[in-house]
């Protein structure tokens, strides 16, 4: 049995899937098994993915195309690894991820979900993301509460973060229903039940602009997290209720972008004190405001300078 599962959900990657391979293959720490999960895709990606398949690199087909969540709960399912993490088949991985995983489990021991830093690649400008790692000392290793510091954009991504298969366990998988932000709801659950240890180490670059991109794409139509499902919860742990509050932020504006009335819906329970002034001034904006704004945000990307309401 390997100390590590990988899993790699594969749909229409043909241009990035050898990479993200290869950039677990070149792993340090190389006691792993790598899941690529197809969920049916159309292109060449599996034709290149392919070549490597070996006593260390295995494939499972779905007969129809299940989503992102469907593909990574394929892949957990059909593990015996007590430690399963992931990588989408368009980023990739620096060669110490899994080392320093590994680092995380062996210092940290109460912890069973273990995450560190990234790196965002906007086209050819490299940036840091704005996700609290920023107060943390650059060489900071330990415990840490997820709701507390995760007001910003995500302390890690689900290509930087490894979960004990106790976790699964004991709050069940991914959310098939959900079809954007199913990570969003997942990391809820796992972070209210169990300790997250964190590395402040840059060792997974996620790539922002690639094709197909989930969170690039519209969200009309798709369902979405029910955050007043952890209300409950939120009632006796403050860190909780604004972490909610700030993801009902971030995708309620998302929807009045695109002229989905759901945005309504989704900031009504929002207490205003969880906020800063700048976002609660971008939730009263008319929707053409906050587009207009997105692109000048494009645009200064584009000279190097990231903008945010952080």
């Amino acid at each position: 049995m390997a100390f590590f599962t990988v899993i790699i959900p594969l749909y229409n990657k043909e241009k990035y899937i050898e990479n993200a391979i290869k950039s677990v293959l070149n792993q340090t720490f190389t006691d792993f098994n790598l899941v690529i999960v197809n969920d049916c895709s159309t292109d060449k990606s599996v034709e290149i993915a392919s070549k490597y398949i070996s006593d260390t690199v295995e494939f499972i087909h779905h007969k129809k195309n299940a989503g992102l969540a469907a593909a990574r709960n394929s892949g957990i399912k059909n593990t015996n690894s007590n430690y399963i993490t992931y990588l989408d088949a368009d980023d990739l991985w620096k060669p110490t991820f899994l080392e320093s995983i590994f680092q995380l489990i062996q210092n940290f021991p109460e912890a069973r979900i273990f995450g560190t830093n990234y790196e965002e690649i906007w086209g050819t400008v490299i940036k840091n993301p704005l996700n609290g790692s920023e107060i943390l000392p650059i060489d900071f290793t330990g415990y840490i509460n997820f709701f507390k510091i995760n007001v910003k954009q995500g302390i890690y991504t689900h290509g930087s973060v490894c979960f004990h298969k106790e976790v699964f366990e004991k709050i069940g998988y991914y959310n098939e229903d959900i079809g954007f932000s199913e990570d969003l709801d997942f990391n809820i659950r796992a972070n209210y039940n169990f300790k997250l240890a964190y590395e402040n180490s840059v060792q997974m670059s996620y790539f922002m602009q690639t094709q197909n991109q989930l969170t690039q794409s519209s969200i009309l139509h798709k369902t979405i997290p029910d955050f007043d499902t952890y209300e409950n919860w939120a009632k006796t742990n403050s860190d909780l209720k604004k972490y909610l509050d700030f993801e009902r932020y971030v995708l309620g504006k998302r929807l009045k972008k695109n002229n989905d009335l759901r945005w309504k819906k989704m900031i009504a329970n929002i207490d205003s004190k969880n906020l800063n002034w700048k976002q609660n001034v971008l939730l009263k904006m008319p929707r053409f405001v906050l587009n207009l704004l997105d692109k000048l945000k494009s645009f200064l990307l584009k000279l190097g300078i990231k903008t945010s309401t952080y």
